[in-house]
């Protein structure tokens, strides 16, 4: 007769329970065969095998599930290929930026009363400095010391005549960390979704892959992207604070840089060069929509340049070599602290008329330059833990890499790189009149005085196309001049006697001229009560008696029209604000007036 067969106990997963249940087994099902259950005896062992064998792959088993989900991964290298596949693009690598500070020294004009600006020399972008222990910084942008808001002092003074024969000019830049490496990787036939190691550490950023034909390959956050914004010299009037203008660019050549854990790569797309269809703008014509059925399209939303015909994720580089420029950390701890660079390692160094200059005199100027760091140049140098990736991740993927809320669109005005124009103040409001969801986006730049202005056109231009590539599909955004409204504060104290009526008038225009050098943000209150405080904070002042805000006419000020008195809060605290007004104390030493009595 066929034995019964009990329900299999899948609970037991550990060597005592498995060896237990083998036990019971035995007992239940071979009580006649085997019956010798000592620890000594030969089916004990192969119990304790069985079990083992079992335990191990349990756990096995149980380890691969937790490492297959974000939320239970414990190994870094999973955490963040897991991560990676949500869109969190982990940076191992941090990067130390800061002000470096240089000097030169410039020989005195013919009337010694001022160096001699045509031997101010020009470092150029790119040159590099380091410190003691070969941590190496590059120049992120010209150094000109032949700019007036530069600070100049007495270098040298000759002794027989007692009048300066070298100034001393002093000028900061930006620096970065890090050494830029160029690779030369060759590729052999064609391949699908080729991956090229770097085989270096500590990479940073990917600066320019190209081939031996010329053709440049882009780097996108995937590669189903197929379009870049590329900037462009903008040689209109208003090349002065915009630079540069932003243009969409088809790029079938692109791939996305990566790191495993523990190597760096370059992963290309399946696409072939015979495959290859346009390498032009984004054009509508190629758009490539099957239609059945009917022969329009009623989404007008749709995006032309994410259905151009030039896809396959992308070409594969084949045949040929390919340049690889990226920047690499010269150590694991990119931070220098205060006066730590000293060194110069490269200095591109130039002389606008250095044909009709003394080469004495130049050679002198190259030989006087000196560098240092007045301030700590910082990055983080703590690599986050797995659970701050997890953590990371998640928030990221929450946001889909676009504009949801008010907040996002503010963060990513302020976000667009400075070489597009740069937004001083913003404000985003909904607009409750429009029939969809229409934001109204205010924005206010900075003039050559760091004072508020309206933006030019082509920055305008600029941040509408830079904020068209994370706005949501439903969204439309206004993209409108902010308004500046200037105003003075005047005010009155009471001093105490034994304080002289000047020094506590000084102390007071400092104190209200230092917090009001700082610019309000758009839509946001003047409140009295701050000048109160901060007045009554000042040593010698008995008490404040009255504060009154006025509006700043003239021809050095804004034109809008704003009644104060209409916008004075009843209890007289602060001064209100519409979001699109941004309120200005332009010139703090002027139009901050008071009495001491």
């Amino acid at each position: 007769m066929a034995k019964r067969k009990t329900p299999i106990d899948y609970t037991s997963r550990d060597f005592d329970s498995i060896k237990e249940s083998l036990v019971d087994y035995a007992k239940r099902y071979y009580p006649e065969v085997y019956q010798d259950f000592n620890e000594a005896s030969f089916g004990s062992l192969m119990l304790d095998t069985v079990s083992y064998v079992g335990d191990v792959m349990s756990y096995y088993l149980d380890y691969q599930a937790n490492e297959s989900f974000l939320s239970t991964a414990i190994e870094k290298k999973n955490v963040i290929n897991l991560s990676r596949q949500m869109g969190y693009k982990y940076q191992q690598v941090a990067t130390a930026t800061g002000l470096l500070t240089t000097y030169v020294l410039v020989p005195a004009n013919d009337l010694g009363l001022g160096p001699d600006m045509a031997y101010a020399p020009i470092i150029r972008q790119g040159s590099t400095f380091s410190t003691e222990n070969s941590n190496n910084f590059i120049l992120t942008e010209d150094i000109r010391f032949d700019d007036p808001a530069n600070e100049v002092v007495a270098g040298r003074i000759n002794e027989s005549t007692g009048v300066p024969s070298f100034y001393a000019i002093r000028a900061k830049a930006n620096i970065i960390s890090g050494n830029i490496i160029e690779k030369r990787i060759s590729v052999g036939n064609y391949q699908r979704f080729r991956k090229l190691n770097l085989s270096d550490t500590n990479i940073v950023e990917i600066l320019s892959v190209e081939d031996t034909d010329g053709n440049e390959y882009y780097q996108v956050a995937n590669l189903a992207q197929n379009v870049v914004y590329k900037s462009f010299t903008n040689k209109g009037d208003d090349s002065q604070s915009v630079r540069e203008f932003l243009r969409p660019v088809s790029v079938p050549r692109r791939f996305v840089f990566e790191f495993d854990g523990t190597e760096y790569y370059l992963q290309f797309g399946f696409g072939s060069e015979d495959e290859l269809t346009t390498n032009s703008v984004a054009d509508p014509s190629s758009v490539s929509m099957s239609l059945y059925g009917r022969d329009y399209v009623s989404d007008i939303r749709l995006d032309p340049s994410k259905l151009l015909n030039s896809d396959k994720l992308g070409i594969s580089p084949s045949n040929t070599e390919l340049v690889i420029s990226y920047r690499k950390n010269t150590a694991s701890n990119p931070n220098a602290s205060v006066g730590s660079i000293n060194n110069i390692t490269n200095v591109i160094m130039e002389f606008p008329d250095i044909l009709t200059l003394d080469p004495a005199k130049i050679s002198s100027v190259r030989k006087s330059i000196e560098c240092t760091n007045e301030e700590n140049i910082v990055g983080s140098s703590v690599s986050p833990t797995s659970e701050e990736i997890k953590q990371r991740a998640i928030s990221y993927f929450a946001t889909q890499g676009r504009a949801v809320t008010e907040n996002d669109y503010e963060a990513l005005t302020y976000a667009m790189p400075s070489k597009f124009g740069a937004i001083t103040r913003c404000s985003i409001v909904v607009d409750n009149d429009s029939f969809k969801r229409n934001l109204n986006l205010y924005v206010l730049t900075s003039d050559g005085n760091n004072n508020l202005s309206t933006a030019p056109h082509s920055l305008k231009e600029n941040l509408r196309i830079w904020i068209s590539n994370y706005k949501m599909m439903n969204d439309t955004v206004d993209i409108i001049d902010g308004k500046i409204v200037n105003i003075g504060i005047d005010f009155e104290v009471i001093s105490d006697p034994d304080y002289s009526k000047s020094d506590i008038f000084n102390k007071c225009m400092q104190v209200l001229s230092t917090k009001y050098r700082q610019k309000l943000i758009m839509g946001e209150p003047l409140y009295l009560t701050e000048v109160y405080f901060e007045l009554n904070r000042v040593v010698g002042v008995i008490d404040t008696r009255n504060v009154r805000v006025v509006d700043k006419n003239g021809p050095s000020y804004s034109r809008v029209q704003y009644d104060i008195s209409a916008n004075i809060s009843a209890d007289g605290r602060y001064l209100a604000c519409p979001s699109n007004v941004c309120l200005e104390i332009k010139f703090p030493n002027v139009d901050i007036t008071g009495v001491v009595k």
